[in-house]
């Protein structure tokens, strides 16, 4: 089965983990049944679904902050030898973390780059007040990096835990005009959803640069968010698809828009042309136009 329309995947993860303990399981388990481990697999997962593009990101689950930046070299491997793709690279909030960082963020200028991707599930806070003068200086070097080469730092969102939306929007309030911001999730949650919606227009109104998707929202969250879009009639070209693959389902998220009585114009924008249009606007490539 194939989408019936132009899609651009704004969020979706490469490379295999495999199984693990999680939560002190008694044997490993594989929650996501599905991974993509390699270029192929990913493209043989778009041409099924009828995804155009995608923004692809090394996957992470796993609690080992360091484990992800292994899966660097195969995003930039695939964005070197497939259009199709643009993508993201792998970085930690962990102060042990900083050299892989340093080392990571080398290739921020590399064909296809357009962000960084960083959570807090696996260490480390984006609330300000909580950090140390080393926990800074680690955090501005990924801003200075995302400001020195045109990146969008992509950061993940739960309803609660060092990865809480509120703690991001201190962040947001702090670095958000200085860069562009992909607010994954929307607060990932019914309490994060519920935080975020209003917030989001309010900092659109303020200048804030904030992006982000629908993934993970429960059914009110995205049909909250597509409605105050469709009725507001502003911020259009912030909110796009994304089938955040393999960790959510990816008709699940598709018709999360379809499914909404809003028009063909503002679907097409989710579906398509906003992450088109954002992209193509990152990265050192677009620093040359």
């Amino acid at each position: 089965m194939k989408v019936p329309r132009r899609v651009f995947d704004a969020h979706s993860h490469i490379g295999a983990l495999g199984s693990f303990p999680y939560y002190g399981a008694k044997t490993p388990v594989n929650p996501t049944v599905i991974e993509y481990a390699d270029t192929a697999s990913m493209i043989k997962h778009m041409d099924d679904h009828g995804v155009e593009r995608a923004m692809i990101i090394p996957n992470y689950g796993i609690p080992d902050s360091t484990l992800s930046f292994k899966y660097n070299p195969l995003v930039l491997d695939s964005l070197e030898h497939n259009d199709r793709f643009v993508g993201a690279i792998w970085v930690s909030p962990v102060l042990k973390d900083r050299p892989l960082n340093q080392e990571a963020i080398k290739h921020a200028g590399d064909k296809g780059i357009k962000a960084l991707k960083a959570t807090c599930l696996l260490g480390g806070t984006y609330k300000i007040a909580d950090w140390d003068e080393d926990t800074k200086a680690l955090w501005e070097e990924l801003i200075d990096c995302c400001e020195a080469n045109n990146l969008i730092f992509v950061l993940h969102t739960s309803p609660g835990g060092t990865s809480d939306i509120s703690n991001l929007l201190t962040f947001i309030r702090e670095y958000g005009k200085r860069i562009r911001i992909y607010v994954v999730h929307m607060g990932g949650g019914v309490s994060g959803n519920i935080k975020y919606v209003p917030v989001f227009f309010d900092l659109v109104a303020e200048g804030f640069k904030v992006y982000g998707d629908f993934t993970w929202s429960p059914g009110f969250g995205s049909r909250w968010m597509i409605t105050e879009l469709q009725e507001r009639g502003e911020a259009w070209d912030r909110i796009m698809f994304a089938a955040d693959t393999p960790w959510s389902d990816f008709w699940s998220e598709y018709y999360r828009i379809e499914n909404q009585n809003v028009s063909e114009e503002l679907k097409d924008r989710l579906y398509y042309l906003n992450a088109a249009e954002l992209y193509e606007s990152c990265g050192r490539s677009a620093m040359k136009k």
